[in-house]
């Protein structure tokens, strides 16, 4: 693992899950991050080697920018971000989601 350190605040702009799979995941408050498992409450959360996944709100604004009315959760991405260069941490790289919260970019 490594620790990726940028500069800037980044945030969680959205929380999204979905109940079952196949159907437009919805943004939520809040959720619980389960270790080794994904969101609580997610369909797609599970014991997969991709528990979490996440999109930068920046390219959510580049595709509505071609026209294409998208918001967050609309990628399937359980957390969506805003000020994380998120295309640009290193496989292993360590981020810390709220107050407890650390996932690996795998």
């Amino acid at each position: 693992m490594t620790d990726f350190e940028q500069t800037g605040d980044g945030r969680i702009v959205a929380v999204n899950l979905s109940s079952h799979k196949g159907v437009k995941k919805t943004n939520i408050p809040q959720d619980t991050l389960v270790e080794n498992y994904g969101l609580e409450n997610d369909a797609h959360a599970g014991d997969l080697h991709r528990q979490v996944s996440l999109l930068a709100m920046e390219s959510l604004i580049k595709i509505r920018g071609k026209g294409l009315d998208v918001n967050p959760g609309d990628f399937s991405e359980n957390i969506t971000t805003e000020g994380i260069k998120l295309w640009a941490l290193p496989l292993g790289a360590r981020l810390k989601l709220g107050e407890d919260a650390l996932v690996e970019v795998a």
